[in-house]
């Protein structure tokens, strides 16, 4: 069906996508359907994953959108619970004040949060539904990933029925190797973008207690001059 009517599947897969985002539905299980499905209607596994991560990034961004104004406006007192389940929340809270479109970037590309309670949880934050919106683009790569797994399976359970392919096994171990970087690549970004997130908090949270200090020391050095202006009175 997908193959005979590609247009209404990338619409019916965008339109899952976003109430699977609202109703906290996990999406990769989403990304592989898309990308098998996509895989199996075009002859070119790339071709099936562009229309496959197009469409999943269009229904994720308009769920997780969805999502960031329901948790803003509708169900506060609800995500403000679900907040408190994840410490790490409250750092990130005080640095999306300065870094809020590069915080959102690196959560996005970090498995700290889940995505779907990421969605609920931004929007009883302080960064701006321009800057989230924004940071969307950082689940590309995820995504590219996930659909072209899906698209891999897809071609590979196709060169196993059909007959009369040249190289079966070389297009075979092509596609897993494919799927082992595209994986690694992931899984590199998660990393690193981890590792940054932390020095940004660490940083953060070393601002903050400096400006602390501060304020401690000056107020320690206005109490004696008003004591003063007190005696001379």
């Amino acid at each position: 069906w997908v193959e005979k009517h590609p247009g209404l599947g990338a619409l019916g897969v965008i339109i899952i996508y976003i109430l699977a985002t609202i109703f906290f539905i996990p999406g990769s299980v989403l990304s592989l359907g898309a990308g098998f499905a996509f895989g199996s209607a075009f002859n070119s596994t790339i071709q099936g994953v562009l229309v496959a991560s197009l469409a999943v990034f269009v229904g994720a961004s308009i769920g997780s959108i969805c999502a960031f104004l329901l948790g803003r406006y509708l169900f506060r007192d609800c995500v403000l619970r679900l907040a408190a389940k994840y410490p790490i929340f409250q750092a990130v809270d005080k640095a999306f004040e300065s870094n809020g479109l590069k915080i959102m970037i690196l959560l996005r590309l970090s498995p700290l949060i889940p995505y779907n309670a990421l969605d609920y949880i931004s929007g009883v934050s302080s960064i701006s539904l321009w800057s989230y919106s924004l940071a969307m683009v950082a689940m590309i790569p995820g995504i590219i990933a996930f659909t072209f797994v899906g698209a891999t399976a897809s071609s590979l359970s196709d060169s196993t029925t059909k007959h009369g392919e040249s190289h079966p096994l070389l297009r075979a171990i092509s596609l897993i190797v494919g799927v082992v970087f595209a994986i690694l690549g992931v899984s590199v970004a998660g990393y690193y973008s981890k590792v940054e997130l932390n020095r940004i908090l660490e940083e953060s949270e070393t601002t903050s207690s400096n400006s602390v200090e501060e304020e401690l020391m000056n107020n320690h050095r206005e109490g004696p001059l008003i004591s003063e202006q007190h005696q001379v009175i």
